[in-house]
């Protein structure tokens, strides 16, 4: 994958594994989006294939992808005064057509996903009015509507507090409980271990390791990726790597 003639990302090889929230980690720059825009054909590769459901994404026609997989980019726009309820709805566009307008089954899969996201409170509250937390909930809650088996998030804790974040998270940790497959871009390393099943870290446009969490993050992978050493414990709850001692390594190999 490429912007413009700059490759960005080469010879890559990458399964989400179903029904799991796969987090895809790795410094600025290295592809992490730009991966995630080719797993929803927004951008197109130059070579090799994105396969979903084993056929060529690009292949296929634009509402069957739409029915099965849903993309959350990391900046997301609405028209001024649009309600909860309005952006959800826009979810089931996939499933409609001239022959086809809105339906009992509709108007229940946005009952499902307002109460999926916990906003059926918010339904008739404007985008404009909710706090950071609440206007991604929305956001996701439309991706719900949608349906699909698949969910992409780019960055879905951007510019969020605490506790905001825990508050999406979980919603992503129970969406997968419930048979999604997802997978979304993070930068916060302990919270991608803390709350993803599989891991996909990258570097320089390449993927330098990828598994469970607690298997595939050491002090080598963090200093690779990051150019901090530090030390792991696992979290007494969870069992997740922590960090702590950290501090910046230097080229030759000593700490500071």
């Amino acid at each position: 994958m490429a912007h413009g003639r700059r490759p960005v990302i080469d010879d890559l090889d990458l399964a989400l594994p179903d029904g799991k929230v796969t987090a895809i980690v790795g410094p600025n720059g290295c592809g992490k989006s730009t991966l995630l825009n080719g797993l929803s054909r927004i951008h197109r590769q130059r070579a090799g294939a994105v396969l979903l459901d084993g056929h060529e994404i690009h292949s296929r026609p634009s509402r069957e992808v739409a029915r099965k997989l849903a993309m959350l980019p990391q900046e997301t726009s609405a028209p001024e005064g649009m309600t909860v309820l309005d952006l959800i709805r826009f979810g089931r566009q996939p499933h409609q057509d001239w022959l086809r307008q809105w339906s009992r089954e509709d108007q229940a899969a946005v009952q499902q996903a307002l109460a999926a996201a916990d906003v059926t409170e918010l339904a008739e509250r404007a985008l404009d009015t909710l706090s950071g937390g609440q206007r991604q909930r929305a956001w996701i809650a439309m991706s719900i509507a949608q349906q699909t088996p698949l969910l992409l998030l780019d960055e879905p804790t951007s510019s969020l507090d605490l506790g905001h974040q825990v508050e999406v998270f979980e919603l992503i940790r129970n969406l997968a409980s419930a048979g999604k497959t997802i997978a979304m871009v993070v930068h916060d390393l302990v919270s991608a271990c803390r709350y993803a099943d599989h891991l996909v870290a990258m570097k320089d446009g390449a993927i330098v390791a990828q598994g469970e969490p607690g298997v595939v993050v050491t002090p080598k992978l963090i200093r690779l990726l990051y150019d901090i050493d530090c030390e792991l414990m696992p979290d007494p709850i969870t069992g997740a790597p922590l960090l702590f001692n950290v501090r910046r390594a230097d080229l030759n190999g000593r700490t500071s």
